[in-house]
């Protein structure tokens, strides 16, 4: 790997340090790759001094913002891009054309704070709404609970700018017939990328093919590969039955592998009516559940989630969720939660009382919670931290993300379901988790596999050959909202076929020759049971530890317990504690996550006490404030507090206690032998030089005030 300097012309910050880039290497998937670098551009030039630096050096730029991917996208050797840290702006908010303009790094739930004050609402909302960014939501084509409703980002972006793969500024939007013509007529690299669309698009027998064998156009969720088959049906292609071609559209669900995005626009609706209530229905068995969806969506519902009994008993291991059970009756084998909204309260108890109805009346549920206004936020926060809450199972196998992210019509959702539970049990003695979008033909389904051993390793990418096998039975998306990435790239030719997929990869070479773009992603992806956060066949070190650490079944499996959905990157503005360093500092290594991956880094490549020593685990742990609040806030209950306890004392055990720690153990003492003498103390602290040099000799700040 090549050692890189911060190039020329940059403003931002340019890191390469070991402990940075570790940080780096992961997301919230099973994968891991050491980046060359990791860049915060603090402006438009900046990604375009970028491009030039990845060109020079051969290496690939991966576009990152919260780092809540499921599937790999922002995890890989080249140069991780950051927008996370500066480019957060709101730049514009249309109030009468119903429109936003965002920077990448915007937070979801932050802009829809804005956009409350102008009467507007962004639909698509993902389950980590309070830290997921706009960026990450367009390269992933997000959806949400909502998307019954307000379906994709790529159903709301009208515009996107940004830098080719060739340094050049564009702007993609709607351009009709006699633009599209102009666009094929210009030189480099902007008309290549239209010219190739007019070889593949234009032709009829292309165009047919691509409807006959992508997933059903009837499916709401489909992230399959490129979107050739919805541009397909534009008007440059199809005349006046299309409307106008937007490549804006091709960019959402691309995982920044055709462009690097610094501004997006987007189109918002009005707010959705005031009153809202749930019907929280409880079941004997997912099957079961999956019948009622059908009867729930005949209410126009803004949302319908299932909630399987692995999440429910989930949330009696966690502090936090615990409160959140207040509208669960019994021990449920599924919840179906289906939302309801109206502008009149009575209308809509009356709407919720017929839903009731309609499923007693087809003999599905034994119980039905109604729940009103702040109270669904509880619901939807029990409902969100499935991921979490999964991965709070101690031990080594783990519920996987490997199916967890396919999609089919939701009238095919029982049998489809029935069909792979039964081939997973049948061939591979499995059970899943299910949870998630009911609604929109799709649910999160996990089993639970061992990735450290080698068995568990092969059985990981053949759970995902079988999925795709009985999901090309129902002309389904392997990819329903999280994205293909390295984890589904692998099988999108055997889903779409080799002309199809020989498109896609003509298309990608063409908006990318020198394949700098988050290489490795979609397309000629590397295996996906490579690059894995473990070696296959690993044997878990087990160290001697000052706590216990039973419930976990060791040390280094408390560190696992962090998925990396990072609830710990929220900000002050979502209300919680966790995490207080991160909110001040906004800096990925001082997250709860970057502690705990950083923890379970360094006790992997090594046995004994020395790995506590490690100068990287150190700077991440050092503005842990052990305040707690991951122990109670965090879905997996990961307590870092006691795990920066117990680093400490095997650091002093080895190095002896530093001064500075000495000193504020003794400090009370200190200052009852110093009393007597306090006008010589506080001389001393407090003229610049000598305070400064005494401060800075026992480890403290020189800008810190002593008592």
């Amino acid at each position: 790997m090549p050692t890189l300097d911060s190039p020329e012309q940059f403003e931002g910050i340019f890191e390469t340090g070991e402990t940075l880039r570790q940080v780096y290497a992961t997301d919230a998937s099973v994968y891991e790759e050491l980046p060359a670098a990791v860049a915060f551009p603090k402006s438009e030039e900046d990604v375009r001094v970028l491009i030039q630096l990845a060109r020079k050096e051969k290496l690939g730029l991966i576009p990152r913002t919260a780092g809540t991917s499921l599937a790999g996208q922002v995890v890989g050797s080249g140069i991780v891009v950051d927008f996370s840290r500066f480019m957060t702006r709101i730049l514009e908010i249309d109030t009468a054309g119903q429109t936003v303009v965002v920077q990448p790094g915007v937070i979801r739930n932050e802009l829809n704070m804005e956009l409350a004050k102008h009467g507007l609402f962004f639909g698509p909302e993902t389950s980590t709404q309070n830290r997921a960014m706009m960026g990450g939501m367009l390269g992933n084509n997000s959806c949400g609970s909502n998307s019954i409703v307000y379906g994709s980002v790529r159903d709301h972006v009208i515009e996107v700018e940004g830098f080719l793969s060739d340094g050049s500024r564009v702007k993609f939007g709607e351009v009709d017939k006699e633009t599209y013509l102009e666009k094929c007529e210009l030189p480099g690299l902007e008309g290549d990328i239209y010219r190739n669309l007019e070889k593949v698009l234009g032709d009829q027998a292309n165009r047919s093919h691509l409807m006959d064998y992508s997933p059903l156009p009837e499916i709401p969720r489909r992230n399959t590969g490129y979107a050739l088959d919805l541009l397909a049906h534009a008007e440059p292609y199809n005349g006046q039955h299309g409307g106008p071609l937007n490549l804006a559209k091709l960019i959402a669900g691309a995982e920044g592998t055709l462009m690097l995005v610094t501004r997006i626009r987007l189109n918002c609706p009005l707010l959705p009516p005031a009153h809202v209530g749930h019907v929280c229905a409880h079941f004997e068995s997912v099957d079961e559940a999956l019948r009622a969806n059908l009867v729930a969506l005949e209410a126009n519902p803004y949302a319908c989630e299932l909630i399987d009994h692995h999440i429910v008993e989930g949330t009696k291991r966690n502090l936090k969720f615990q409160r959140n059970r207040f509208f669960i009756e019994g021990d449920p084998k599924a919840l179906l939660v289906t939302e309801l909204r109206d502008e009149s309260e009575e209308e809509l108890r009356n709407r919720l009382e017929a839903l009731k109805s309609a499923f007693q009346d087809a003999g599905l549920g034994y119980a039905f919670t109604f729940v009103y206004g702040i109270d669904c936020e509880r619901v939807w926060d029990l409902r969100n931290a499935g991921l979490g809450l999964l991965s709070n199972v101690p031990g080594d196998p783990k519920p996987v993300a490997v199916i967890e992210d396919t999609a089919v019509l939701p009238s095919d959702l029982p049998a489809y379901i029935s069909d792979l539970t039964a081939s997973l049990k049948n061939k591979y003695n499995l059970e899943c988790v299910h949870y998630a979008h009911a609604g929109s033909g799709e649910l999160h389904l996990r089993p639970v596999i061992n990735l450290k051993t080698r068995e568990g390793n092969e059985l990981f990418r053949e759970v995902l050959r079988e999925t795709a096998s009985i999901v090309k039975q129902y002309r389904g998306s392997l990819s329903g909202e999280h994205g293909d990435g390295r984890l589904r790239g692998e099988f999108i030719e055997y889903m779409v076929g080799k002309q199809i997929y020989g498109w896609m990869r003509e298309l990608k070479l063409t908006w990318d020759p020198e394949n700098i773009l988050n290489p490795g992603k979609i397309i000629d992806v590397p295996p996906m049971n490579t690059h894995l956060r473990y070696e296959p066949g690993m044997v878990t070190p087990d160290y001697k530890t000052w706590f216990r650490w039973d419930e976990t079944q060791g040390f280094l499996r408390a560190a696992e317990m962090c998925n990396g959905t990072a609830s710990c990157r929220k900000t002050h503005l979502s209300g919680g504690t966790m995490c207080p360093s991160y909110m001040a500092t906004h800096d990925e290594k001082d997250c709860t996550r970057a502690r705990a991956n950083r923890l379970r880094y360094v006790m992997t490549r090594g046995t004994g006490p020395e790995v506590f020593t490690d100068e990287g685990l150190q700077e991440v742990m050092d503005l842990c404030l052990s305040c707690k609040a991951c122990k109670s806030e965090c879905p997996s209950n990961v307590n870092v507090a006691r795990m920066k306890a117990e680093v400490l004392q095997q650091r002093y055990d080895l190095e002896g206690i530093p001064m500075r720690s000495r000193m504020i153990g003794h400090y009370a003492d200190l200052l009852k032998l110093a009393a007597p003498f306090s006008a010589v103390w506080n001389w001393i602290y407090r003229e610049k030089n000598s305070g400064g040099w005494i401060k800075s000799l026992i480890g403290f700040s020189s800008k810190r005030s002593m008592p």
